[in-house]
């Protein structure tokens, strides 16, 4: 990863459903560049249940807005030829391409079939509720409408592990398949005693066809779009032997540089590093753990000691694994995982991602550009582009942490040869403070100017390197060398 990048995630929940997304992107791509971003993790490209679907519900992964399915020929975001000409006009910005990739389940189908099933307890899946009985289930894909094109393999309940329901009965819970060599797969999550099944018709990652056929699907996909990287959804539902099999596949077929991460959504240090070491460190991962550090540090601010914000955190473990972010579409108000960081401390939340020394920054769409919905909020757009250009411009070298109190730390960068000079970074959650931090003996006699536009103060640095510097009641300043232009 190139030093300092930043990522985006394009998208939010609530975009229209108008097929303009790729078109209105195309159009952001100069500014987005501008702005410092350069790499956008894209919605899921493929045909999902219908164009109101934001594309976790996937139909066929082969259909990225080409065939007559499922309504429409375009996908939510538009169709095929308007997807290319996004990617080409990111990669003429200089901006890299990451798919979202949803190998978890398929939604759907095109008929139902008869097959046995056993209920299983919502809350723990290993505990039948029921005798195995026959029902009927949406597991049948044959995409009549894209007739064989790129591949001719079809889906029915063989290839599948469970389903949410019977439409014999027309009963609602969870099914699964019973039936040789049919079970849940290990390498998941041991939530609900076993997390396999997530929605929809549950993609089995045991069976040999249905690998083959994912392994055939990822080498078409890298060779049909020139994508730079996949972000893999719904991590841990999913086998984790097969992701690593899957990303070796890609890897060893792949002659560009290509990224690979994805989302475990587990609060969990033990879970997540036994997930990276069973995948082999080939995928990093979102920071779930810092998200949730920073949701509380928003809404417990008298009761959250600062000096923990980082405790738990996948960036403090695996510094070079973390892709750190403040909120995504799933944590969004009034999504599935809702868990938002308040806006009032989403300037720190950024600070603390963009402006220290490990993780790899993913900037929030909704955070950017705001939210849409029944309560739209406001984006945050001037500030984050601030922060961004602060990272591109200062934010390099060793990092000093001050950790002073429960709600003032801070923090030095010291620049390297190619970007000499400090930066000096405090966050704080209580009063207004005062902080001397020392940024080098080699910045004595400079004047320090805050950079956030926070604090209209000079500082002058001593011949010691030490500086007395000022952050106001609930936000962040960052100081640096005060600049003839």
């Amino acid at each position: 990863m190139t030093e300092n990048n930043v990522m985006m995630q394009a998208f939010e929940w609530n975009l229209p459903d108008d097929g303009n997304y790729y078109q209105d992107l195309k159009e952001k791509a100069k500014d987005l560049k501008a702005s410092g971003i350069n790499a956008l993790w894209l919605p899921p490209m493929f045909k999902a249940t219908g164009t109101n679907d934001v594309g976790y519900g996937i139909y066929d992964l082969y259909d990225l807005g080409e065939f007559d399915q499922k309504g429409s020929i375009r996908t939510k975001y538009g169709t095929l030829e308007e997807l290319r000409e996004l990617i080409e006009e990111l990669h003429k910005q200089e901006i890299k391409v990451y798919a979202d990739v949803v190998l978890n389940h398929k939604g759907g189908a095109d008929f139902t079939e008869e097959f046995l099933a056993v209920e299983v307890d919502e809350n723990d899946r290993t505990q039948e509720v029921s005798e195995s009985h026959n029902i009927e289930g949406w597991t049948g894909f044959n995409f009549p409408n894209r007739d064989g094109e790129y591949s001719e393999f079809e889906w029915n309940f063989n290839h599948f592990t469970a389903v949410d329901y019977d439409q014999a009965g027309d009963q609602s819970g969870i099914f699964k398949i019973v039936g040789e060599n049919k079970d849940w797969s290990e390498g998941v999550s041991g939530e609900k005693g076993n997390f396999d099944y997530l929605m929809f018709a549950d993609i089995d990652h045991d069976h040999p066809d249905v690998r083959q056929e994912l392994f055939n699907w990822g080498e078409w996909f890298v060779d049909f779009l020139p994508i730079d990287g996949m972000r893999f959804d719904a991590l841990k539902h999913i086998q984790d032997q097969f992701i690593r099999d899957f990303i070796d596949h890609i890897e060893n077929k792949i002659e560009r540089d290509f990224y690979f991460f994805g989302e475990y959504w587990k609060n969990d240090p033990d879970e997540n590093n036994h997930y990276l070491y069973e995948t082999k460190y080939h995928t990093d991962l979102f920071d779930v753990g810092l998200h949730f550090n920073l949701v509380e540090a928003a809404q417990n601010t008298n009761d959250f000691d600062l000096r923990k914000i980082f405790d738990n955190s996948l960036v403090q473990e695996h510094p070079h694994l973390a892709v750190t972010f403040v909120d995504n579409h799933d944590s969004q108000p009034g999504q599935s995982l809702e868990s938002f960081v308040e806006p009032w401390f989403k300037k720190i939340a950024y600070g603390l991602i963009l402006l220290r020394k490990d993780g790899y920054p993913c900037i929030f769409y909704g955070d950017y550009y705001g939210l849409a919905g029944e309560n739209p909020i406001e984006g945050q757009k001037e500030i984050i582009d601030r922060l961004i250009q602060i990272r591109k411009d200062y934010a390099y070298g060793d990092q000093s942490d001050y950790m002073e109190s429960e709600d003032l730390i801070a923090w030095v960068r010291h620049g390297n040869e190619e970007h000499p000079g400090s930066l000096a970074v405090l966050v704080s959650t209580g009063e207004a403070k005062t902080l001397t931090m020392n940024v080098g003996e080699d910045q004595a006699g400079k004047i320090y100017v805050e950079l956030t536009g926070d604090n209209d103060q000079e500082i002058e640095i001593d011949e010691a390197g030490n500086g007395d510097f000022e952050v106001g009641p609930g936000t962040m300043t960052a100081w640096a060398e005060k600049l003839e232009n």
